[in-house]
């Protein structure tokens, strides 16, 4: 900052420093947030009307605006990987070095740094998954061109891909599965398929030549090649996983499926949509990420589906897993997401996994009898129970009282064990008396003053209202806003619910929507005393401003009654 012409005394003067702190700790981010929001919308608006000159030059507008620059660095600042270095081991942790970030983010001259590979293990497989992390300033040079992109790819994507888009989860996925093959006159055939190393074999070409962006930008966040064990390896193919664009250019990669499924199926010999050539094939297509199944009425039909979509692939770089696609009858079954679809006498029931289950009880064994060994109970109980929180809130939607049961007679097992292990000279009745108390008309409940550990089977379950297919993000904001709404509405209960419909859903410290696949937190407000929910990256920033007013700074409740994420 230039202060030579300053008539400020000297003393009285801010540093640097203190200057760049005060103009990140003082942004009104609802203001922020809505000036990209315009800016994105009218994007939307010039993709749907195949105006792509004016596309390009509103990608430019927001790419160098200075309220898409705060977004971008707010992102990479307080997602989960904010504390993963790249290979300069740099960090933003500081209000004042956040805000040098949006001042010099720009695309001038730049250049990607390589990527520091790490390898990291996959679930339930012994094989590890390559993780290519971005430095600080790369991460946020995509997170500004993913802001540009993503009315794009939003409004070109495919009506039914549910992976990597906001305000559309898997719970979409499974009840438009449920629509597809729950009736007598469904299609009885299903094409499993998985796109062998999606990330990492998309053409480059095909990227450049199709994506709609800034090329030399594209350019170099694809072919910035990678370090590991201190040797540097070039890239020629695929976007690395753990990029912040990825997700959006794998997207837009396999975005098409859908349309050559239904130019063969759903077409008459007019070339014209119709109802009946739809119906007669019942092909129906559901994509999640680089996972999707193929409804059909006949083998046939599903095989030559899948044949369509090989060829589709050819051209992008990529190829079906022949390990993991397969083509499988209703009356067998077959896992999706987590999930087993199956008709038993003719009615579609939808459960947990056996792979799911196992792998939860393994989750749980693992926490019990490794590292909780010499853990309090006040401990332990807080960790199970963000466990069993967040694995009961993905399968609430679906028929899970029998598996909720089965989960708590299996924790139940392992905890008796872990006590018996804690006390070897104890009795039981000892025990039992220790850990095991009476809660109102509940016995045998695995509590101690402060905690008291999740009972399973008292879940109940809550069907998920599928997302309309029609509904753009950018110029529907409202109805996701209140759909958002009703879901934390019918899921908290209690004072949770009240205080949810007291707030509107919206973040009491910067008034933007809190997205319930975000993490929250509830805080005591130092004003009033009363509860609140906030954006778990609000909250140090409400500190800190309560910190120099002198106030008391609010502490997060430990309990887990007061903590809720979904």
């Amino acid at each position: 900052m230039n202060d030579n012409d300053s008539k400020t005394a000297t003393a009285e003067r801010l540093s640097d420093t203190e200057w760049l702190e005060n103009k990140w700790n003082r942004t009104d981010w609802k203001a922020v947030k809505n000036s990209v929001k315009r800016l994105q919308t009218r994007i939307a608006k010039a993709t749907k009307e195949n105006k792509w000159n004016t596309v390009k030059r509103l990608q430019y507008l927001i790419t160098h605006s200075y309220n898409a620059r705060l977004m971008a660095v707010k992102r990479v600042t307080t997602n989960k990987r904010k504390r993963t270095t790249g290979i300069d081991r740099e960090l933003w942790t500081t209000p004042a070095s956040k805000m040098r970030a949006v001042l010099t983010l720009t695309d001038k001259r730049y250049k990607s740094r390589p990527l520091r590979r790490i390898y990291i293990d996959k679930k339930n497989k012994k094989a590890k998954r390559p993780l290519g992390i971005p430095t600080m300033y790369d991460r946020a040079m995509q997170a500004l061109y993913a802001i540009a992109l993503e009315p794009v790819a939003e409004t070109k994507a495919d009506s039914r891909s549910f992976g990597f888009r906001q305000y559309r989860s898997c719970h979409d996925a499974c009840e438009y599965i449920f629509s597809a093959l729950s009736q007598k006159i469904s299609p009885v055939w299903v094409l499993e398929g998985d796109i062998r190393g999606c990330f990492d074999n998309i053409n480059y070409e095909w990227l450049i030549n199709n994506i709609p962006t800034d090329k030399s930008v594209l350019k170099q966040f694809l072919k910035a090649g990678y370090i590991f064990n201190g040797e540097l390896f070039p890239t020629d193919k695929g976007t690395p996983q753990g990029g912040i664009i990825s997700p959006i250019l794998a997207n837009m990669t396999l975005d098409g499926m859908q349309g050559v499924l239904e130019e063969r199926f759903h077409k008459n010999q007019d070339g014209k949509y119709s109802r009946r050539t739809k119906a007669k094939h019942k092909v129906n297509f559901i994509r999640y990420a680089d996972d999707f199944i193929v409804t059909a009425d006949t083998e046939e039909t599903a095989l030559e589906a899948k044949e369509i979509l090989k060829k589709f692939l050819r051209e992008r770089g990529l190829e079906l897993s022949e390990e993991k696609t397969m083509i499988t009858h209703i009356d067998k079954g077959f896992d999706f997401l987590g999930w087993t679809f199956r008709k038993f006498n003719g009615k579609l029931i939808i459960k947990p996994s056996k792979k799911s289950i196992n792998g939860f009880t393994r989750t749980l064994s693992d926490l019990i009898f490794g590292k909780a060994k010499a853990w309090l109970q006040n401990n332990l109980i807080y960790q199970l129970n963000m466990k069993l929180r967040g694995w009961l809130n993905y399968y609430e939607t679906v028929c899970s009282k029998q598996t909720f049961t089965y989960i708590d007679y299996v924790l139940f097992q392992m905890l008796w064990k872990w006590a018996k292990r804690r006390h070897p000279r104890k009795g039981k009745k000892w025990i039992i008396n220790r850990y095991w108390h009476r809660k109102g008309n509940r016995r045998w409940v695995f509590s101690s003053e402060n905690a008291v550990l999740i009972t399973a089977s008292h879940t109940k379950i809550v069907r998920h209202s599928k997302i309309r297919l029609d509904m753009n993000l950018y110029f529907a904001h409202e109805y996701f806003m209140e759909k958002k709404f009703r879901q934390g509405m019918t899921r908290l209960k209690g004072k949770f619910r009240k205080l949810w419909n007291i707030q509107k859903g919206c973040c009491y410290l910067c008034g933007m929507p809190i997205d319930n696949t975000e993490q929250h937190e509830i805080i005591i407000t130092s004003i009033t005393g009363n509860m609140a929910f906030v954006h778990t990256d609000c909250k140090p920033l409400f500190s800190q401003v309560t910190a120099r007013k002198g106030d008391k700074i609010p502490e997060l409740y430990d309990s887990e009654t007061v903590t809720y994420s979904s």
